[in-house]
């Protein structure tokens, strides 16, 4: 008869996988629990610049570039409108005011012109014509008023010898009133006349006058439209360099429309582009320096423009006292701009660090050199050469100021 197989109890061969992982897990937990967390990487320490941190006078200032430009510059505009038909001098020549630089033409500004010419000359004519004809109504009225004026003479002298008629009972009554009524109507007339030439004296004067204001006008108008022909020559307002001139022959210029420049060459400035994260800082009268020919030049700044383009914002300084030699437009000076009095701090050299930590964190070495522990810190300003810390550091420590790209999210640095 069959006899039943029992099967052997133990590890067999499928269980191995499952208690290695088993093993595995529990060395990790272990790890995580008790191990060190801290991120090591191995660098050679010539790979590594060391700097130290020191306790000294903080000069608080930045480095810039500034470039050269004319303290002002004029721009040339068209009083009139017209085609360019001369070029007198080129970019670049030293021209004085009032010389001619461009010339234009406008034939509808000379037509014009003429037109105005001839309606003067109409209205002269009419205004003489108009005086001559009110000179004879004067004359005429004058003699009118003469012969009125003996008319009156006689018949009052009849009137009075017909009453000393009538009296002594020679005339008849009615040849004495007839004389009477005859003087009385001359005298009516007489004074009609006068008061006549009374109201045409004061309207000739009123006619006179507006017709005299009116050419006056006209010519005043004539000298405007010529005194437009001369606009046409366009000139230097000021003495200076011309900077720029952007018109050719034949060109059609309009009325306003800017042709050029004159830089004024009395004196210069320095205009320089600054990063924003001073703009707060900037401010007017704020001193400045630069080193040229063996020396140092004083500046002062002028105005801060409050636009910020391209992270920068631009300034404008001027000398505060001597000026280089041989100072030409558009040269570069490298200048050193004081924001602040020296104060003592602790410092560091700037580096390459900066770029990866921000300036919130920086390797510091132990005592023996061998390794450097990360250590987060404060930075307040800077200047070209070092870094304030505020908190973090100690003088007498030293700290990795080299490139930290390399060495990723290490905690500590092994320095071989």
């Amino acid at each position: 008869m069959d006899r039943k197989i029992e099967k052997k109890k133990g590890l067999k061969r499928k269980h191995i996988p499952y208690i290695a992982g088993g093993v595995l897990l529990l060395a990790a937990l272990g790890w995580m629990i008790f191990g060190n967390h801290a991120a090591k990487y191995r660098v050679e320490r010539d790979k590594v610049t060391v700097s130290d941190v020191t306790s000294g006078e903080f000069n608080d200032y930045v480095r810039i570039n500034g470039q050269v430009q004319p303290i002002s510059s004029i721009q040339l505009s068209a009083l009139e409108g017209g085609v360019v038909a001369e070029k007198l001098v080129e970019e670049g020549t030293m021209v004085h005011r009032g010389q001619v630089l461009v010339r234009l033409t406008n034939p509808n500004m000379t037509l014009n012109i003429l037109n105005s010419e001839a309606q003067l000359a109409e209205k002269q004519n009419f205004l003489r014509n108009t005086q001559v004809t009110m000179e004879q109504d004067r004359l005429n009225l004058k003699r009118e008023r003469l012969q009125l004026e003996t008319d009156v003479t006689r018949k009052q002298r009849r009137a009075d010898q017909f009453a000393k008629l009538y009296e002594e009972k020679l005339c008849s009554r009615e040849e004495y009133l007839q004389a009477a009524e005859d003087a009385r109507v001359a005298k009516e007339s007489y004074n009609l006349v006068r008061e006549r030439q009374k109201q045409d004296e004061i309207y000739r004067g009123i006619q006179v006058k507006q017709m005299e204001e009116s050419l006056h006008n006209m010519q005043q108008n004539l000298m405007l439209v010529r005194e437009r022909v001369s606009d046409l020559d366009i000139k230097a307002p000021v003495d200076g360099q011309l900077g720029l001139l952007e018109v050719e022959i034949g060109q059609n210029v309009g009325a306003g429309m800017k042709i050029g420049q004159i830089n004024v060459l009395s004196d210069y400035k320095v205009e320089a582009m600054i990063d924003e994260h001073y703009i707060d800082r900037v401010r007017p009268d704020l001193e400045a320096s630069f080193e040229r020919q063996d020396k140092n030049f004083g500046l002062r700044v002028r105005k801060v423009f409050p636009e910020v383009r391209d992270k920068q914002f631009r300034t404008e300084f001027v000398f505060s006292g001597e000026r280089p030699d041989n100072i030409r437009t558009g040269q570069t000076y490298y200048i050193n701009l004081q924001l602040g009095q020296p104060q003592r701090a602790i410092m560091i050299p700037r580096g390459a660090f900066y770029q990866t930590t921000g300036g919130q964190w920086i390797y510091v070495l132990s005592k023996d050199g061998k390794r450097a522990v990360r250590r987060e810190i404060t930075i307040g300003r800077q200047n070209p050469q070092f870094y304030e810390v505020t908190s973090g550091l100690q003088p007498g420590e030293r700290v990795v100021t080299s490139s930290y790209e390399s060495f990723g999210d290490a905690q500590e640095l092994i320095l071989k």
